[in-house]
């Protein structure tokens, strides 16, 4: 999957940042939004016990400024830094590690057993993908497959 160049070089200057205040960035999201396209810049940071909004206040002003100086953005846009919130999105090998046991919900790039939507537990993460128990089966899928996932908290436990 190609990633957007500016993303790259958002990711390269966030890292160190991010490091140094001792926060994970779990992702990042540069994208046209609105009825006007204006482009809204996504960090996304998560540490243990999660981020506190002090935290998120220094990083952004932080990055701001790194971005001003280090990345041409190519134009006007939005920088919004918010934790992963509850429904999480599962990117990394190690994003999935600390959810197993945990309900996942994923979407697949192609069919699996006829279905490319799944809810369900996850119940190992491989070097190559992970396996996804719902309704009593089992799924391998691969990350390679993987469109999309998520966390999915159960309100009710």
């Amino acid at each position: 999957m190609s990633v957007d160049p500016i993303v790259a070089r958002v990711w390269a200057v966030a890292i160190r940042l991010a490091a140094d205040e001792g926060i994970e960035i779990i992702d990042i999201e540069f994208r046209r939004e609105g009825s006007r396209g204006g482009r809204v810049l996504r960090v996304y940071l998560d540490k243990e016990g999660g981020p506190s909004l002090d935290d998120l206040t220094r990083v952004s002003r932080e990055l701001s400024d790194l971005l001003d100086d280090q990345v041409d953005m190519d134009g006007p846009y939005t920088l919004e830094v918010s934790s992963p919130g509850v429904n999480r999105a599962l990117k990394k090998l190690d994003h999935f590690a600390r959810f197993v046991g945990k309900r996942v919900r994923v979407r697949t790039r192609e069919m699996i057993e006829g279905r490319r939507s799944f809810l369900g537990l996850l119940k190992e993460v491989r070097e190559d993908g992970i396996v996804v128990s719902q309704d009593g089966t089992e799924f391998p899928i691969e990350f390679s497959l993987i469109e999309k996932a998520n966390y999915e908290h159960d309100w009710g436990a």
